[in-house]
């Protein structure tokens, strides 16, 4: 039996991403024991997949932690892998060709690589399609739809209405530009036409609090949801509007016609969420992105 690593570390739409790559290696090789190197905030939602024999989660430990990089060195080093996928392709992941040995097989862009994703133009390519193009690049030419039945829940305990829409207003805190204003969000929920549910992390909190003041009927479920809930709860909505980020690409990947907006920090023609009723609106600055402008790019349901 061939040993495969498949290396994909985060973020969370990196990794709704990697779920096509991910269908495109399991069908490449049906027989391989495959395991996925990954970081503990996705190993849940890895391991829930049917793509994957064995997660691991310890793949990014601090340089400054000699310890744990020995034990990952180790690690990996007695897996003896046969072929490594590295599709998170950094300066990270490229030096762990070194701790994998010399006798694997590998794609992506490390010196030295059996399989070298060689095309100039991979930085100017939208993550789904570079990493596709790498796995051409490595041999893999069968590329089939990523079934995602497996990613759903019970929501029972939702409390959901008959007909809703989902609001994604949060992004990264570190890179405020790729938010849309609460106050935006919160007029398009007055105005929605339907009741609206709120998805994000405890840290958008406060904007659920704007949303729910213009909307009172709002459902507040930030910080309150799994990942398999978000599909599940994409899979029940009318339609979604939400910034570049994690949850976004979650709902977009679950079928729900999904509304994605984007600034000047981000570039769609890279990193849009994918789905087949995904759309993205583009203004630069989004602060300055109207509300009429949104409603007027809404999916028609």
């Amino acid at each position: 039996m061939s040993r495969i690593l498949v290396i994909r570390l985060g973020a969370l739409g990196d990794f709704v991403q990697s779920f096509g790559p991910f269908a495109a290696i399991r069908a490449q090789h049906p027989a391989a024991r495959i395991t996925l190197l990954t970081t503990r905030p996705f190993a849940d939602l890895a391991r829930r997949s049917p793509w994957f024999d064995e997660v691991w989660a310890d793949g990014r430990p601090a340089w400054t932690r000699p310890g744990a990089m020995l034990g990952l060195a180790r690690k990996l080093r007695g897996a003896r892998f046969d072929r490594v996928y590295d599709l998170q392709t950094s300066s990270r992941s490229s030096r762990y060709r070194w701790l994998v040995g010399r006798r694997a097989e590998w794609s992506g862009i490390a010196p030295g690589a059996s399989h070298p994703h060689a095309n100039p133009q991979r930085d100017a390519m939208h993550t789904v399609d570079r990493q596709r193009d790498q796995l051409r690049m490595a041999g893999i030419v069968h590329f089939p739809e990523p079934a995602l039945d497996w990613l759903d829940a019970d929501l029972v305990g939702f409390s959901l209405p008959a007909r809703f829409a989902l609001l994604i207003p949060g992004a990264s805190p570190v890179r405020p530009l790729k938010r849309w204003p609460a106050e935006r969000f919160a007029e398009l929920a007055a105005s929605a036409g339907l009741p609206v549910v709120i998805l994000g992390g405890p840290a958008e909190k406060d904007i659920a609090a704007t949303i729910r003041a213009a909307a009172p009927d709002a459902l507040d479920l930030t910080g309150r949801t799994s990942f398999a809930e978000i599909a599940a709860i994409a899979r029940r909505a009318a339609w979604a509007v939400g910034n570049d980020t994690g949850p976004t690409h979650i709902v977009a990947a679950a079928g729900c016609p999904t509304l994605a907006l984007f600034g000047e920090d981000s570039d769609p023609a890279l990193c849009a969420p994918r789905g087949k009723a995904a759309t993205v609106l583009r203004h630069r600055p989004l602060s300055d992105l109207s509300v009429a402008q949104v409603r007027a790019a809404l999916p028609r349901t």
